[in-house]
């Protein structure tokens, strides 16, 4: 698995206790971010997730997600939330759950490349 920039960074909600951040420069398609609520959960939002609402890439990509979190070590359970946030629960770091993330999102980044730029000509 190929490595990315992964940054802890500092919550700004009292509620987060840390928060973990893929470094890139394209944070509307290739940006993870990770943030412990507890001990044991976490939320992982993917931000293109928000973005991409047409079959069969919807499905891939929800798919790609929950089986890199669930076999990320230390996961228990993984499922998701909202379009673009789920919910870890398990002893994990922030930045394994980045890492597994990121590449997932390797994976499929091609398709989903071509469906964001798509959205964005025709918001123009």
């Amino acid at each position: 698995m190929e490595k990315v920039a992964v940054q802890q960074v500092q919550p700004l909600d009292s509620a987060i206790h840390e928060e973990w951040l893929r470094v890139t420069k394209e944070q509307d398609l290739l940006g993870v971010g990770a943030s412990k609520l507890d001990t044991s959960t976490w939320q992982v939002f993917i931000n293109v997730a928000e973005f991409i609402r047409t079959e069969p890439l919807q499905s891939e990509l929800f798919d790609a997600v929950t089986d890199a979190l669930v076999q990320t070590d230390g996961v228990e359970t993984a499922f998701q939330e909202d379009r673009e946030v789920w919910i870890v629960k398990g002893e994990v770091s922030g930045e394994s759950l980045i890492q597994s993330c990121a590449a997932a999102l390797s994976r499929l980044e091609p398709k989903i490349r071509k469906t964001f730029e798509s959205l964005l000509q025709s918001a123009e």
